[in-house]
């Protein structure tokens, strides 16, 4: 699914213009993005959490040239499903994984 398709399935489901969807739409990611830029945690509960986590600096290599290559600290944006949504996937998996 594409931020379009997105866009597309909640203003069908709201009966909201497409216009007043996107709007939906990228308020929600840019209060996400705003909070983890904050250092906040972000929870839906059946959905899952947001949180950043830090990563350190480290020497890399430049794969065209096999130069080193430092990579400085940097936070990166950290997505952990809740149990009801990996429920949800997998739900109807194990029925056919058993037949």
């Amino acid at each position: 699914m594409t931020k379009a398709d997105l866009i597309e399935e909640v203003s069908t489901l709201a009966e909201v213009t497409r216009k007043d969807g996107e709007v939906i739409v990228e308020t929600i990611f840019d209060s996400i993005v705003k909070s983890l830029r904050a250092g906040d945690k972000i929870e839906i509960r059946g959905f899952g959490s947001f949180r950043t986590r830090q990563r350190k600096p480290r020497i890399g290599r430049n794969p065209k040239t096999g130069a080193r290559v430092e990579v400085p600290a940097k936070k990166i944006p950290f997505f952990k499903p809740s149990k009801e949504l990996k429920d949800l996937v997998n739900e109807g998996k194990e029925a056919t994984a058993t037949s």
